[in-house]
């Protein structure tokens, strides 16, 4: 996965867009399958309760659908990178202790997986305008540029794919 630059604001309006059709559908759609099924099998006690769960069920299910059917479309470009792009940094989160020991020792992977993360994380964190971690982040990006300098090493996050993880001496 490569790190691009994404329209801050193209990206932020898109998302806006396709978080308000989403509610909107699940509304309308759990309310309209809900209230069809009501009808069709009525309930003489009055609870209705698995014909409310269906109706968000089928609802979520349509949306899942749509939104896997529309990844490619234009429109989706910077919401479906960056949905991708959280998901990789989520895989190098869950695997941080094994690369942060990985690093201690100059493993090249280990150290291109935590630049890979911490340029992502910024980009993020800028699309998003969370500034509060950015202190952090500086810190430990402080601290891997002087294990690469230690160890001697250059790393170019171009270089960084989803085997990468894999290849971490353990």
């Amino acid at each position: 996965m490569q790190l691009i630059q994404v329209n801050k604001s193209r990206y932020r309006k898109h998302l806006n867009i396709l978080i308000v059709g989403c509610i909107t559908v699940l509304i309308s759609g759990s309310l309209g399958v809900s209230q069809w099924l009501i009808l069709l099998y009525p309930d003489p006690s009055g609870s209705h309760f698995q014909w409310n769960l269906t109706g968000v069920i089928v609802s979520s299910i349509v949306i899942g659908f749509s939104l896997w059917l529309s990844r490619k479309h234009p429109f989706m470009n910077e919401v479906f990178y960056v949905w991708k792009l959280k998901q990789a940094l989520n895989r190098i989160t869950r695997s941080m202790a094994k690369i942060k020991t990985a690093a201690e020792r100059g493993d090249y992977n280990a150290l291109l997986a935590l630049q890979f993360n911490y340029d992502g994380s910024r980009l993020l964190w800028d699309l998003d305008d969370n500034t509060l971690m950015m202190e952090e982040l500086n810190l430990e990006q402080t601290k891997l540029d002087a294990m690469l300098t230690q160890y001697g090493l250059n790393v170019d996050v171009v270089d960084y794919s989803f085997d990468t993880l894999d290849k971490i001496s353990k």
